[in-house]
């Protein structure tokens, strides 16, 4: 049976291909992202294979924006089964230059060098508020449609940092490692109203937003690229289809007692000690 589905995010590359994915199931589609140009393209492209979707300019941050995409979906759509909350990102400012603290660091003077006691609380505050608030905030609004009605679920984007913190990057790791627990917390919230809620948590996948940091200019690895894939026992990143299979499941009926789950998506990442 068709169901409307919103994504958040969905201009970029991961939920991009979900919304594609998921439009070939029959779905309607509404697609969200900040740039309203990007939602309009992955539309168009869902259009044009004989889909259903529309572009949809949202800030997952602004609950009056994400009001007035609810509404433009709910004229156009109908009303939401179905929430991915797809956006999220790092900042530099919430990013340490090493990842160890040598006691020579706190003398090093190189512009833009940044031990942990100079991690700036706006960016921390940023990327929390973009990964946390901004799972947080479209729930809010769009979950009010699947209170009471059969099939609706929530996906969330957690991310294998949550599991164990990478380094480096611990505004990231923890703000995603919020997002795995309000999933776990909101899937018992919600269980009495039947809405499910899950999340995939992805391994390493080459986006828009790592590809500097983990690939060189001529497509060789960098070193933090080459440590992800001597950590990663199948030893490749993933392909953001390596997704679609567990997002169709938690979104389908086959796991109508499935919710509060939170499923690695790495290439046995998670699972490997190093030895």
């Amino acid at each position: 049976m068709s169901k409307v589905v919103v994504l958040t995010g969905a201009g970029g590359v991961l939920c991009s291909t979900l919304a594609k994915a998921l439009a070939k199931e029959g779905h309607k589609i509404a697609v969200l992202d900040l740039r309203k140009e990007a939602a309009d393209e992955v539309a168009n492209d869902i259009n044009n294979a004989g889909g259903t979707a529309i572009g949809v300019a949202a800030n997952v941050l602004e609950k009056e924006s994400l009001e007035l995409a609810k509404t433009e979906v709910n004229n156009k759509l109908g009303p939401c089964d179905i929430l991915v909350n797809g956006a999220g990102g790092n900042h530099p400012l919430g990013t340490t230059s090493n990842p160890h603290l040598l006691a020579k660091d706190l003398e090093d003077t190189t512009e833009g060098f940044k031990t942990f006691f100079d991690l700036d609380p706006s960016g921390i505050q940023f990327v929390f508020n973009l990964n946390f608030i901004g799972t947080l905030l479209p729930t809010q609004i769009f979950a009010k449609d699947m209170v009471g009605r059969k099939g609706c679920s929530i996906l969330n984007i957690s991310s294998m940092n949550a599991f164990t913190p990478l380094t480096k990057i611990p505004a990231y790791s923890g703000a995603k490692a919020a997002v795995s627990n309000f999933t776990q917390w909101l899937a018992v919230h919600f269980s009495k109203v039947g809405i499910r809620v899950n999340a995939l948590a992805p391994g390493f996948f080459l986006t828009d937003q790592n590809r500097s940091l983990l690939t060189e200019s001529d497509g060789s690895l960098t070193p933090r690229g080459n440590q992800i894939i001597d950590q990663t026992p199948m030893g490749k990143f993933g392909e953001p289809e390596d997704l679609v299979g567990t997002t169709l499941w938690l979104c389908g009926e086959g796991s109508a007692f499935v919710t509060g789950v939170v499923v690695p998506i790495d290439g046995g990442f998670s699972a490997y000690s190093g030895v």
